[in-house]
């Protein structure tokens, strides 16, 4: 298993992004994760400009292990990246 701590980018309301969190705990991954919608002002704009910066788009979820990013909640890449 790949030991990287998953990073997410994420909205509180996205069913995708639920599905992918919901994955990660149904098998044991700690995760680290940011709602973009709940930050505000300078705060979220600096999180946008990460996401779009890592992808050059703006979908959630997005996800990194290490140095691969996934966009969407991609259960046969997800277990890819995490060797699961």
């Amino acid at each position: 298993m790949n030991k990287t701590r998953p990073k997410l980018y994420t909205l509180s309301t996205c069913v995708h992004c639920k599905a992918t969190k919901n994955f990660l705990k149904e098998n044991g991954i700690g995760y680290d994760y940011v709602d973009v919608d709940m930050l505000a002002g300078s705060e979220r704009e600096k999180v946008i400009s990460e996401v779009m910066e890592l992808t050059g788009t703006c979908r959630f979820p997005t996800i990194i292990v290490g140095k691969r990013v996934i966009l969407g909640f991609r259960e046969d890449e997800l277990r890819e990246a995490l060797e699961l």
